[in-house]
């Protein structure tokens, strides 16, 4: 058996590399070629810097650069210290499982419905303006206030923060369950330390290493975010993967080799940063030995942790304001400035499937339903060949697994278009489909990983001792014991691919129409009826998809121990 398990995981592994690390590695080599000066399909045939110099002139380059690293920076930090200070002043104090049901709904939604949203609420127009107006404000029509694209980033980092805070959070809390935080805070308030000094220099230093891959997903994403940058960052100029996307995309295809440059730029950015974090990390390290053997049992830590929990519990409460605020522009009919709810209602865009959201929404569940399959069939194959060869991932196959999260996708999708063209793949929904499955496998593969390696090995002793072979034991064994796991990342793989913005307009080439392609060109017009019902649908497939994960393992279990029982009697 251990002979057939190393050939099943090696058949894996060469899966893993041919379809998921391969493609990555041939596009960001197109994307390079490109950007120094290579692009046959456009007569360029010799290398050169010309990418480069015209990318620097291109007018706005220089803003956007600096742009995407004060959002994507200035965001990512925000965010870690808001989660910290959080965990840090309510951790103990409540019920397990609280926070990750309280999260549940601001994680399911995608970046793009939940921008939209966000939007919703802080426009000069938006819900909140409305709320306070006239009788706080004195508005009788929308003021004339940046809040919304402007030219500073503040909204881009609002609306980045209130999806990365809650990640952060769920990945806090899931590492500080595996640290004896209780002891260490008893022990450091007898010390005589405060508890936010306690959090400093006890805790955080052991969960760090725990949550640093989430902490630089959420940086690498932040830094080469597209559909949020257009729904809420600064227009003219963008950022600067929002001013890629939109020089790949034009008319004049003399801007595909500076937008080369620039991918290829965004790609080195991402890179330099996630350096940059590990430089720190090593900094911090010192500078916290020196501070341990200074001393010191000061409580100035305290009123922090109250402003980030504030900071927090303020960004959620946002968040889940924005899923309001999409639901009642779903169904308003008549909703004037400045009244706070809508004069009157109307299902008509929801009774007119032929409006368009039907068509997207279909094409939203295939792509999906044909992506998360494969990454889990994928994912599972991979964990059951690790355990009929009883070895576990090595660290350099870990790194490959979350290659795909920490690449910009603006690095290499337009390089991964022409790979597929040459080879004579066309746009359509096989390219798509497996655009999809570079992302959402690997979460996929997280999200699976540490409940199937804690299955209890006395089961599939047992079933080996009455003589069951490994596949029986996969299928009568493992599968069903991992059901509510399996579905779970499930769930969470069909909610990736429901977000993905990038990928379907690139390896689609515009032609192939889903909630999220549609809700991003349609939230520039000005029928926030129509945004908000695209956005609604967006957010309620991984709702449906994380229900049915919920409740049918349910279902099913409960089935099983009504016939259980029958036969008992």
């Amino acid at each position: 058996m251990k002979h057939e398990g190393r050939a099943l995981r090696m058949a894996v592994l060469v899966l893993v590399l041919g379809g998921v690390v391969a493609p990555i590695f041939a596009g960001l080599w197109e994307t390079l070629r490109a950007g120094l000066g290579v692009l046959p399909a456009i007569g360029a045939t010799r290398p050169s810097l010309d990418p480069w110099r015209q990318l620097l002139a291109l007018p706005g380059f220089s803003t956007s650069l600096v742009l995407t690293l004060w959002t994507g920076f200035a965001s990512t930090l925000l965010a870690l210290a808001l989660a910290t200070g959080f965990c840090a002043l309510v951790h103990g104090r409540m019920a397990p499982g609280v926070g990750a049901r309280l999260l549940a709904p601001l994680l399911a939604t995608p970046h793009a419905a939940m921008a939209i949203g966000v939007a919703f609420l802080i426009a000069p127009s938006g819900w909140i303006a409305r709320v306070l107006s006239p009788w706080l404000t004195g508005w009788h029509l929308p003021p004339d206030l940046p809040t919304l694209h402007d030219p500073w980033g503040g909204a881009l980092i609002l609306g980045l923060l209130v999806k990365e805070v809650p990640f952060l959070l769920l990945v806090m809390l899931a590492a500080l369950g595996q640290l004896p935080v209780a002891q260490h805070m008893a022990a450091g308030r007898a010390l005589g330390y405060g508890r936010g000094v306690v959090w400093i220099k006890l805790i955080v230093p052991q969960m760090w290493p725990l949550i640093r891959l989430p902490v630089l997903i959420v940086l690498a994403f932040a830094l080469s975010v597209v559909d949020v940058a257009i729904l809420l960052g600064p227009s003219n100029p963008p950022t600067l993967a929002v001013a890629v996307t939109r020089w790949f995309t034009a008319p004049d295809t003399r801007l595909i080799l500076p937008a080369s440059a620039a991918a290829s730029l965004q790609a080195v950015l991402v890179a330099a940063a996630i350096g940059l974090a590990w430089l720190a990390q090593r900094l911090a390290a010192r500078l916290g030995r020196w501070w341990l053997r200074r001393g010191g049992r000061g409580v100035s830590a305290e009123p922090w942790l109250m402003v980030a929990s504030g900071g927090t519990l303020a960004l959620m409460a946002l968040g889940f304001a924005a899923l309001v605020a999409l639901a009642l522009w779903s169904v308003a009919w008549r909703w004037p400035f400045p009244a706070g709810l809508p004069e009157s209602w109307s299902l008509a865009l929801w009774a007119n499937p032929s409006g368009g959201w039907a068509k997207a929404a279909a094409e939203t569940a295939l792509i999906g339903a044909a992506s998360t399959a494969l990454a889990v069939a994928l994912a599972i194959a991979w964990l059951e060949g690790e355990d009929r060869a009883r070895r576990g991932t090595a660290r350099w196959a870990g790194a490959l697994i979350v290659l795909p999260l920490l690449v910009p996708q603006i690095g290499f999708l337009y390089g991964l278009n022409v790979v597929f063209l040459r080879a004579g793949l066309r746009p359509g929904h096989g390219t798509v489909i497996w655009a999809h499955l570079l992302f959402v496998f690997p979460y996929v593969m997280i999200a699976l990983a540490a409940p199937w390696r804690a299955l209890d090995r006395r089961l599939l002793h047992t079933a080996a001792a009455l003589g069951a072979p490994p596949l029986r034991r996969l299928v009568s064994v493992k599968l069903p014991v991992l059901l509510a796991p399996i579905l779970t990342a499930a769930a969470i793989g069909f909610g990736v691919s429901v977000a993905q913005y990038l990928p379907t307009l690139f390896l689609g080439a515009g032609r192939i129409a889903t909630l999220t392609t549609e809700a991003v060109t349609l939230a520039s017009g000005s029928d926030r009826r129509v945004v908000g019902a695209y956005a609604v649908l967006q957010a309620a497939l991984p709702f449906a998809a994380y229900a049915t994960a919920l409740l049918l393992p349910a279902t099913l279990h409960r089935n099983r121990l009504g016939l259980s029982g029958r036969a008992r009697a």
